[in-house]
């Protein structure tokens, strides 16, 4: 009764907020779950699908992160087994790359099947000469491994299949790494493969197709699999179901549990709808009662150091720039002590257009352009009539070449 984990999108070294916190954060993500559900429940192996690091160039500090991971697994007597990813493969025309340095100091092994001739080719995996395409493990388990195909995917996948069937017979049941992702899962996707051009490695034989790229956790036709990231790589993810596969081969049969309870950082969307009536003194009035109530409500909890985003939206009637952002986000991330709070300001300005006849005449043109500048800011359309008849004298001012001083002094009395 063999059974493994299955990892993907791991992506040490994420650093899209340029904060250590949250880099380190999928390292602990990793760690957690390799001690969890590979260590403590005694599985046979490790898959990791692609995408152990975020860059394909990386800082010292993150290898270690990597090693210390794997060196978790290699003491417990539990082979790591990965493939690249879009994010971690070599570029075209070079011979190694972090994963493969970690193949090397026999940390993980990386399976690659060649490219001969425009076929595929899978060597059996060398020990001694730490390469190949695929390996039989004591436990029974035939593992297959793939590259990173790009838009090619789709043509790659019969040729895969072909070579797959070359083999000699597995004694046990047969797992593929393929790092791509299936169309339908996730809203904005290009390129990803439809159900039905995996189906040769079905036919070829493979039970278990470990998937990787997509961030979202799904299973199809009870034998393709994709756990998801381990952490949340944007904001927008936060909602997707991720994590895990433990995995269970009972005769023929597969048993694939997702697990979520590992180290994450704790991530909270909140939102504030506008009414067009606010200040911008109520308007951040209103964003720090919003954060307020969520730290009351235990959705914020400040002791975690969460990552929060406010979204405000809709319209305000005052000029959008009126409000200042930036001490309001330093307000509200001291307020809620997260490690990173965004605060997306997406709101849009009042705005009033009077209709106005072919006939109109320039002074009343003007007249309604003015009325309608001033009705959408709160603080003038109160007086948006008496302003607007002394926006078009002050025009006039102007023309006749008054002074500076007599126009200071109109703006003056007509304000007050």
């Amino acid at each position: 009764m063999p059974s493994f984990l299955h990892l993907a999108d791991i992506h040490l070294g994420f650093d899209h907020y340029d904060n250590r916190d949250r880099t380190k954060d999928f390292y602990l993500a990793l760690r957690d779950v390799v001690q969890k559900y590979a260590v403590e429940a005694q599985v046979d192996f490790v898959v990791i699908a692609g995408d152990l690091f975020e860059h394909r160039t990386i800082q010292p500090s993150i290898l270690n992160q990597a090693k210390d991971c794997l060196l978790l697994l290699k003491e417990a007597g539990i082979p790591a087994i990965a493939i690249e990813g879009n994010h971690d493969n070599r570029p075209f025309g070079t011979v190694t790359n972090w994963l493969k340095y970690l193949a090397d100091d026999e940390l993980l092994i990386l399976l690659e099947p060649e490219a001969i001739d425009g076929q595929v080719v899978y060597q059996p995996w060398d020990s001694e000469a730490l390469n190949g395409g695929y390996i039989d493990l004591p436990c029974g388990v035939r593992i297959l491994g793939s590259q990173w195909y790009g838009s090619a995917a789709p043509k790659m996948i019969p040729l895969l299949a072909e070579a797959i069937q070359s083999l000699p017979p597995s004694e046990g049941p047969t797992v593929m790494l393929l790092h791509h992702g299936l169309e339908g899962q996730i809203a904005r996707y290009q390129g990803a493969l439809r159900y039905n051009d995996l189906l040769p490695l079905q036919q070829a034989g493979v039970q278990y197709l470990a998937l990787g790229h997509i961030h979202k956790s799904y299973c199809e036709e009870g034998w393709v699999f994709n756990p998801g990231s381990l952490e949340a790589n944007s904001i927008e993810e936060v909602n997707y179901e991720r994590g895990a596969f433990l995995v269970t081969l009972i005769d023929g049969k597969i048993q694939a549990e997702l697990k979520t309870d590992y180290y994450q950082r704790s991530i909270v969307r909140l939102r504030l709808k506008t009414t067009g009536q606010e200040t911008p003194e109520d308007l951040a009035t209103k964003a720090i009662q919003t954060v307020e109530a969520a730290i009351q409500a235990k959705i914020i909890r400040p002791h975690l150091h969460p990552i929060v985003e406010l979204r405000i939206e809709g319209t305000v009637g005052f000029d959008r720039l009126d409000l200042d952002i930036r001490p309001l986000q330093k307000q509200l991330q001291d307020l809620s002590q997260a490690i990173i709070f965004l605060l997306r300001y997406d709101v849009d300005s009042t705005t009033y257009e009077t209709p106005l006849s072919e006939d109109a005449s320039r002074m009343q043109v003007e007249q309604e352009v003015f009325m309608d500048l001033l009705s959408a800011h709160n603080h003038y359309k109160q007086q948006a009539v008496h302003l607007a008849q002394g926006l078009i004298e002050l025009k006039d001012l102007q023309l006749q070449d008054r002074s500076e001083t007599e126009l200071y002094d109109y703006i003056q009395n007509l304000l007050t």
